[in-house]
């Protein structure tokens, strides 16, 4: 624009306004790709594979290549539709011949249990979805669901621990069975910026709000805080977010405010739930969206505020 003020004796003060409305429009176009998107309604298939193409994920060190678009679940009474668990990936290498995988089901943990791969034993798995990072993990791998930017790994790991996990799945599943079926959480705690509640012996109602990956009836973890909203103890805001931060595909409803804590900047809440075997990080506080999260009998649910 400055060499057309040469050739064309345009006015230096427009060619300015000019330079700088466009300078002005660029700033904001980049600041509006910054920002983490979030709409009110779940787009088409938003789930795991649409796009994905072939991935890798890691067994002791090795890649191994599959299409997502062509697993298929071991849990019909879980997921819906092309939706399916960290579980299914290896099976799914299983039949492709690619790995020697033995397992079976287990009605008292509610699970599907690996005896052995590649003619080892004691195998457990780590993953995270993008913008994650590794992390301990006591959840069942049959209930983890897929989605696009997933890692995936197994591994061997400690007997003792695994032993511990599954005594943690049993008791939950006894303690379903005691309560005839219905999953009543022993204490809900709401540890947030200004409110601080504690519940106990709360029977949890499916609300079916991810429908589109779990099939009717299917209780996660947000339907803990609806479950508290329905009953007038609390009230809530969820928040639907295509993206957050790093994490470039995200497509899931985050809990945005409990009664008059509202998240705002990187303060909000988080959550846990599980065995007290495993509190916090030793595996129950994973990145696990709440509405992503199959619950079957947890001993607590807990949701806390944090200021990143």
């Amino acid at each position: 624009m400055k060499f057309l003020t040469i050739r064309k004796k345009l006015r230096k003060q427009w060619v300015n306004y000019a330079i700088a409305t466009l300078t002005i429009l660029l700033l904001i176009g980049a600041i509006y790709l910054q920002i983490p998107k979030n709409n009110t309604g779940i787009p088409n298939n938003p789930g795991t594979t649409s796009g994905e193409g072939m991935v890798k994920i890691t067994i002791e060190g090795t890649q191994y290549e599959f299409n997502p678009l062509n697993v298929t679940t071991t849990r019909p009474d879980i997921f819906k539709g092309i939706q399916f668990s960290m579980f299914d990936v290896i099976v799914h290498l299983d039949e492709l011949g690619k790995v020697n995988l033995d397992y079976h089901f287990d009605t008292s943990m509610n699970t599907f249990v690996i005896d052995s791969l590649k003619g080892e034993t004691n195998w457990w798995y780590r993953t995270w979805y993008s913008g994650g990072w590794p992390e301990e993990n006591a959840f069942r791998m049959d209930h983890y669901p897929w989605k696009f930017g997933t890692t995936l790994s197994f591994y061997q790991e400690r007997e003792a621990y695994l032993e511990d996990v599954h005594i943690a799945f049993a008791e939950e599943i006894i303690r379903e069975e005691s309560n005839d079926g219905k999953v009543i959480i022993p204490e809900i705690i709401i540890n947030g910026d200004t409110v601080f509640k504690t519940f106990t012996d709360i029977e949890i109602t499916p609300h079916n709000l991810r429908n589109d990956i779990f099939q009717n009836g299917v209780i996660t973890a947000i339907d803990v805080i609806m479950t508290l909203g329905d009953l007038g103890l609390i009230t809530y805001e969820l928040q639907w977010y295509d993206s957050i931060g790093t994490a470039n595909y995200v497509r899931n409803y985050w809990v945005n405010g409990i009664d008059e804590d509202l998240a705002a900047g990187t303060c909000g809440f988080v959550y846990e739930s599980g065995s007290r075997a495993f509190p916090g990080f030793q595996g129950n506080h994973i990145h696990l969206p709440q509405d992503s999260r199959v619950i079957n009998s947890p001993e607590y649910y807990k949701t806390f505020w944090i200021c990143l």
